[in-house]
């Protein structure tokens, strides 16, 4: 299969214009799409979070040689890629290269599309309140969520209902759901009802404003910068904190599924343990 195949495979599900329709209407920078092409048929495709050196030694020793990312594989400026330079990117980048390893990333226009991580992340979190909760139900609460940035196919930051539960029994659910011991808890103990999210790095002095406006009891996010937690907490939130990598890696694996199920190409999923 040529990579233009499993690329449009990969962009119907998350479209890479609402990658570049977000960052014109929100002001914001990315660098999706195919960023490393070595011209071969593509055998095989691993799946990773990053670009990391385990992702490429395990897509290696699976045979695969198109490695699909979320977090771009090349973000800042690049002005060469060396073997033995003290840059870990342009190091990954030759290693790639030589192993004869194309690398897709999907970045902004999969945190936003719909079914995608920012959205996989309500979906969790609804989960972890009530893991008995039923298609019906999720459908239910999907329609009557507030989002933060609405844009032409596309949204990010999420205000809605949960199945009512302690601030105790919603951080164990979280840590359960999305496979991590990290989830760090600020606030008293209360009942929560309604949560705001937003995957990845979201949680800025914006988001806890439109989590106020919204009536949410908790924040839930990660890389949390210090005045943005006191900001939030002060303002009587309840504070969540995942793991960056945890708050993406649970919507990333829906997308491996997805795309999984419609090519005939072996397809693998790698995970950097140690960051969840």
């Amino acid at each position: 299969m040529k990579l233009n195949e499993i690329y449009q495979i990969a962009d119907k599900i998350a479209p890479k214009k609402l990658s570049d329709a977000y960052c014109a209407a929100y002001g914001a920078y990315d660098n999706s799409g195919v960023l490393i092409d070595t011209g071969d048929e593509v055998t095989g495709v691993l799946f990773s979070l990053d670009l990391s050196f385990a992702a490429i030694d395990a897509a290696e020793k699976a045979g695969t040689n198109l490695i699909i990312t979320h977090h771009p594989a090349m973000y800042g400026k690049l002005n060469h890629a060396r073997a033995e330079a003290d840059d870990l990117v342009e190091r990954k980048l030759v290693k790639c290269l030589r192993k004869g390893i194309s690398v897709l990333s999907m970045h902004l226009n999969l945190d936003t599309a719909e079914g995608g991580i920012d959205e996989s992340l309500q979906m969790g979190v609804c989960l972890a309140a009530n893991e008995d909760m039923t298609e019906k139900e999720w459908e239910k609460t999907l329609q009557a969520t507030q989002k933060m940035h609405v844009f032409d196919g596309g949204a990010y930051g999420r205000v809605y209902d949960v199945s009512q539960t302690s601030l105790k029994a919603l951080q164990t659910g979280i840590e359960r759901r999305f496979s991590t011991a990290r989830a760090v808890v600020y606030g008293q103990e209360r009942k929560i009802g309604r949560a705001a999210s937003f995957c990845g790095a979201g949680a800025d002095d914006e988001a806890v404003r439109f989590a106020l406006k919204c009536g949410a009891d908790v924040i839930i996010s990660s890389d949390f910068k210090h005045h943005v937690l006191t900001y939030a907490v002060e303002s009587g939130l309840s504070v969540i904190i995942l793991t960056h990598y945890a708050s993406e890696n649970y919507g990333f694996k829906k997308y491996y599924e997805k795309i999984r199920r419609q090519t005939e190409l072996p397809c693998v999923y790698h995970e950097d343990a140690d960051l969840l």
